[in-house]
């Protein structure tokens, strides 16, 4: 495709996207997680571009002002990872998807139910669905994920950050976040509406279907994690090669925080360049 795509619609929502880099390069599929949006993506962008790639962002479900449902049921796996399908058929042909926080999630899903529009997988900080249950019952991931019981308590985080932003802010420093990252959630999240979308992800997990998470993935994967990641440990990401019967990497950043997008761009499109060579 030669036309840049800067929205596209699926079920009566619109979904605006960043599509850069050379117009007949291979192209790539960033998929943001919580809390940011297609913003996100501009540091690694401009070394897949410096590779000869194009980059689709998109700001997904409950983010793009045109596609934020009321209620939880809009927000279920199902319908993320449908949108990142009309997405792709969009595109045209199969592409190298990529996703970090739960654009992770949305990648494995798509990866695992329509391999045929996936070149390559690089999942980013979380492991395979299967693997990440795993290890909620054999390491401490349970603990580490505590915060997704209080996001799950109607009105509570989205009245917290309007009136004691400081409480937010503050958990989002601690886990790595700069300043500036933080000044960038105050305005494309909170002050742009956004937070309620992107809590409803969280909301709309009991109402999702599990059988979504649990099938194996056989496209070339490679997952990135980083040991100074407080909200995802270790086992997850030793189990996730359980769940991917194709060519499959771990790499391992260390001493690196959950932002691994922001904090080491170069690094991990490298990793995506090597996936995307690899398949």
């Amino acid at each position: 495709m030669t036309d840049r795509i800067d929205s596209f619609t699926r079920a009566g929502l619109t979904f605006g996207v960043i599509d850069a880099g050379p117009v007949d390069g291979a192209p790539v599929v960033l998929l943001h997680g919580f809390p940011q949006r297609a913003t996100s993506w501009s540091k690694v962008s401009e070394h897949l571009h410096a590779a000869g790639m194009r980059t689709y962002a998109p700001d997904q479900r409950g983010y793009s002002p045109g596609a934020r449902p009321r209620g939880r049921r809009p927000y279920r796996v199902e319908e993320l990872r449908d949108d990142i399908v009309a997405l792709v058929e969009r595109i045209g042909s199969p592409v190298h998807l990529v996703g970090h926080d739960w654009g992770s999630v949305v990648a494995w899903a798509v990866a695992a139910e329509r391999p045929d529009l996936v070149s390559s997988l690089t999942a980013v900080s979380v492991p395979h669905p299967g693997a990440f249950l795993a290890s909620m019952v054999r390491s401490t991931q349970a603990l580490k994920s505590w915060y997704m019981l209080l996001f799950n308590v109607p009105k509570v985080v989205e009245t917290a950050a309007v009136r004691r932003p400081a409480l937010m802010e503050g958990a989002l420093r601690r886990a790595g976040m700069t300043r500036e990252m933080v000044a960038t959630f105050r305005e494309e999240i909170v002050a742009d509406g956004a937070l309620r979308g992107g809590l409803g992800w969280y909301r709309a997990l009991p109402l999702s279907d599990l059988r979504t998470g649990s099938r194996k993935v056989k496209v070339p994967t490679t997952l990135v994690w980083s040991t100074g990641d407080i909200a995802l440990g270790r086992k997850g990401a030793e189990l996730t090669e359980r769940y991917v019967t194709g060519p499959y990497r771990l790499e391992v950043l260390e001493g690196v925080s959950h932002w691994i997008p922001d904090e080491e761009p170069a690094r991990l499109a490298q990793a995506i360049i090597a996936r995307a060579g690899g398949a």
